[in-house]
C-alpha cells in the first residue's frame, strides 16, 4: 500500500463488536462526545479510536464527524444488513465499492431516486485501497462468502419483497442498512477515506425476526475478525 494509515477510526453497529474491541484493544484514553463513548488505544501497533454509532444516518453522521475531528486518517464501519443482490445468503459479507442513501427522494422536483439536490455527489466512492485490504482479508477468512458492491442506506429497515426487488433493480443495490451512506458523505466532505463492511444478517424479506437475533453474535465476530486482519496488514 502506498498510504499508511497511521490512526484509524472503527465504527461498530452493535454492542457486541465494541465489546470484542475492549478485550482486544490496549486501551489509552475514553472520551464522550454528543452521547457517544470513544476509546483510544493501539491494535497490533496502530492507533485506533472506535465507538457504537447507534442506529440510523444521523448518529451515524455525528460520530464520523467527531472521529474525524479525533484525528482518524481513515474510517471502518461494520455491523448488519439485509441483502438485495439474490446470490447473497445469510452469513455472506458485502464490502462497500460506494454507498447511496435510497430513502433521498426528491423524484416529484426532477430529481433521480437516491440524489441529493443541489449537490454535485450523492454516491460517495469507497477508498480503494481499503476496499482491497477488507477483500483479502475476506479471501483469507471467508473465501467464496463475500462480494464488492454499491449499499444503500436509509432509515428504513426494509421487510418488503417487492422493495427488495425494486431497490436491487432500480438502484443497483447489494445490501441495504441503516448507517454506511451517512458515514460515507461526512467522509466525502472531510476528504477521509472509508469502508463499510457488512454481513447479511436477513434477506431483507420479512425473515429478520427469524434471522436477526441468532445472527448477531456470530456476525460480531466476523466483523472482528475482518478488522482485526486488516488492521495487522494496514
Amino acid at each position: 500500500m502506498t498510504k499508511i494509515y497511521s490512526r484509524v477510526g472503527i465504527i461498530g453497529a452493535m454492542a457486541e463488536e465494541i465489546e470484542l474491541l475492549h478485550e482486544y484493544v490496549e486501551k489509552s484514553n475514553v472520551f464522550v462526545k454528543a452521547g457517544i463513548t470513544y476509546v483510544e488505544g493501539t491494535l497490533h501497533g496502530r492507533e485506533v479510536v472506535f465507538c457504537r454509532s447507534g442506529v440510523g444516518k444521523v448518529n451515524a453522521a455525528v460520530c464520523t464527524q467527531v472521529l474525524i475531528d479525533a484525528g482518524v486518517d481513515c474510517v471502518l464501519f461494520t455491523g448488519v444488513a439485509g441483502a438485495l443482490d439474490p446470490k447473497l445468503n445469510i452469513g455472506d459479507i458485502v464490502i462497500s465499492t460506494s454507498c447511496l442513501q435510497h430513502d433521498m427522494d426528491c423524484s416529484p422536483l426532477g430529481y433521480a431516486r437516491g440524489q441529493i439536490p443541489f449537490q454535485e455527489t450523492s454516491e460517495f466512492l469507497a477508498d480503494p485501497k481499503l476496499v482491497e485490504l477488507a477483500f483479502k482479508a475476506c479471501n483469507l477468512l471467508f473465501p467464496d462468502r463475500h462480494m464488492k458492491g454499491k449499499i444503500l442506506s436509509g432509515d428504513q429497515f426494509v421487510a418488503s419483497r417487492d422493495v427488495v426487488r425494486q431497490l436491487h433493480e432500480e438502484l443497483n443495490g447489494t445490501c441495504t442498512e441503516m448507517e454506511g451512506a451517512a458515514l460515507a458523505q461526512v467522509c466525502a466532505m472531510n476528504d477521509i477515506p472509508y469502508v463499510v463492511i457488512r454481513s447479511m444478517s436477513d434477506k431483507a424479506d420479512g425473515s429478520a425476526h427469524v434471522n436477526f437475533a441468532e445472527f448477531t453474535a456470530v456476525a460480531s465476530v466476523n466483523s472482528h475478525r475482518i478488522i482485526d486482519e486488516m488492521i495487522q496488514h494496514m
